[in-house]
């Protein structure tokens, strides 16, 4: 069959090229019509009519030929190096970082693609601001599901891998500290409120989430560091040629404190101590990290400052507990980071409350932590009861977030480094924060389940509800809450359903008026 000539300006749709074709059956016109078209051979299983397809050609750019087809028997033509790895991109494009805002092929995200055409296979590698990003299982899932689409793919192959960590002033700083991401301070400038325990958790919850994390112990006076980890090598070692220090390393952190000198704690003056922390934060081989911890000592002094001085903050967590004292020796804290410019990002108050009878016990009192936050706008406040099995985690080496990862203290350090929604088992009620917000409500888990909107609960085409309100129970509880960036999260339910739940969803829903009160004792 001869191709049909037509001028340059001639656009032809599928059924204008059929009833061109004398006599020709719809079978033939529409193969002679594809081969016409594509540059490769294009094989049709079976018949199609012509209301499924929605073809068109123009015969002045061949190449920039557009088929959709409304039928899952779309052909699928062979394609060329460039033109495969263009259609892998396109598919990706799909993907939108919620954090950026934008997909993640103009984010850069997508490296070292690599295409076989022969065997249909795909590999690249998604490079990720941070190996700790909360949403990287999703995007690796994503992605695999958007290019296996791809007709002529058979087999995806997705790394994951994290940017490698940037200099904060690199040419300013020793060598030791060049490679690290972010630095965050711990402290609370009064001792005894449980600095360390969240110091050690923290890190350790940041490394779960698959970040490179250290933990420096600055507290040379009365290191914990040594009894609250359990590395296999408990001495630091020294690289004579370098003149360098070699961190020892517990489950996949690394560590650094003067007890682990082998000089036990420190009986010193002053400015000893300041040089002794100098060198032990500066001449370590650190390595690249994405963030290192740093257990400040009690006391707002020389070494508090020399330590604010030697190294750029990222920022500061601030550990306080419920005592009028503790807030005193607290706000001084505070407003030594102001004057240094390091921003204060939270408020932990330790040992708040505990549970027993029904009832909520406040051996402590209440307020110091919320005061802290009120007077000066620190944006987040987490509260830590007070639970036997964290205080025995912090003596037997073993951190309370290793331990039990899916425990109470583990949930609170996840809400602290990424999460704003959380679930509050004495109130039964799902607690809600709204990024970049005041607003905080309660909401009923039944209620989040019942309106979920996925394919599995409501018809994708008619929208019809699939989901009945009767198939849900009022009781129900989620299992776990995980942040999907700054707009969502997913929650998995006990029947092992994932829902993705956004924020300004979240927002629309019915809300619990009165929460349910523990009355104090």
């Amino acid at each position: 069959m001869t191709l049909l000539q037509a001028p340059s300006s001639t656009t032809l749709t599928f059924h204008q090229y059929c009833t061109s074709q004398p006599k020709a059956g719809l079978y033939v016109a529409e193969k002679s019509f594809l081969q016409s078209t594509l540059s490769g051979s294009c094989f049709l299983s079976s018949q199609r009519q012509v209301k499924t397809l929605n073809f068109s050609y123009t015969c002045s750019s061949l190449n920039s030929f557009t088929a959709k087809a409304a039928s899952n028997g779309a052909c699928a033509p062979s394609v060329s190096g460039q033109t495969s790895k263009s259609e892998v991109l396109k598919a990706l494009s799909q993907i939108i970082d919620p954090d950026f805002g934008t997909d993640i092929v103009s984010c850069g995200f997508v490296k070292d693609l690599l295409v076989d055409e022969n065997l249909g296979e795909v590999s690249f590698r998604l490079e990720l601001t941070t190996p700790a990003c909360p949403i990287k299982d999703m995007f690796e899932q994503k992605a695999n599901e958007v290019v296996a689409e791809l007709p002529w793919v058979k087999k995806v192959n997705v790394t994951m891998s994290a940017q490698p960590a940037k200099p904060i002033y690199a040419g300013q700083l020793p060598v030791g500290l060049q490679t690290i991401s972010n630095i965050i301070a711990v402290s609370s400038c009064k001792g005894g409120v449980g600095k360390s325990t969240v110091a050690v958790n923290l890190a350790y919850t940041l490394a779960d989430m698959g970040a490179r994390v250290g933990i420096f112990d600055a507290d040379v006076y009365g290191p914990s560091l040594p009894t609250m980890v359990s590395p296999e090598n408990r001495i630091l070692e020294m690289n004579a040629e370098k003149r360098t220090i070699i961190p020892t390393e517990y489950m996949g952190v690394k560590l650094v404190s003067f007890g682990f000198a082998g000089q036990g704690r420190a009986i010193m003056r002053g400015p000893m101590v300041s040089g002794v922390i100098n060198q032990l934060l500066t001449t370590t081989e650190w390595g690249e990290l994405d963030y290192l911890v740093i257990d400040m000592p009690p006391g707002t002094g020389d070494i508090q400052l020399t330590l604010c001085q030697v190294v750029p903050l990222t920022a500061a967590v601030i550990v306080t507990t419920p005592q009028k004292l503790a807030f005193i020796d607290v706000a001084k804290g505070v407003r030594m980071f102001s004057k240094l410019k390091v921003p204060c990002i939270a408020v932990v108050e330790n040992m708040c409350h505990f549970d027993a009878d029904g009832k909520r016990y406040y051996p402590f009192g209440r307020g110091s932590g919320s005061q802290v936050v009120q007077q000066f706008g620190i944006p987040h406040l987490f509260d830590l009861p007070i639970q036997p099995a964290l205080s025995a985690s912090g003596d037997s080496g073993m951190p309370e977030v290793v331990a039990d990862p899916q425990g109470e203290v583990s949930r609170t350090f996840q809400e602290l480094v990424s999460t704003a929604v959380s679930y509050d088992r004495s109130f039964k009620a799902i607690k809600v924060k709204v990024p970049d917000s005041d607003e905080e409500f309660y909401l009923h888990p039944a209620t989040v389940r019942r309106n979920d909107r996925s394919a599995q609960s409501v018809d994708e085409w008619s929208g019809e509800q699939k989901l009945q309100y009767s198939d849900i129970p009022d009781d129900i509880e989620p299992e776990e809450i995980r942040p999907l960036g700054n707009y969502a999260v997913e929650i998995t339910w006990p029947d092992g359903f994932n829902q993705i739940a956004p924020y300004d969803q979240l927002q629309m829903m019915e809300r619990l008026v009165e929460v349910p009160q523990l009355s104090p004792a």
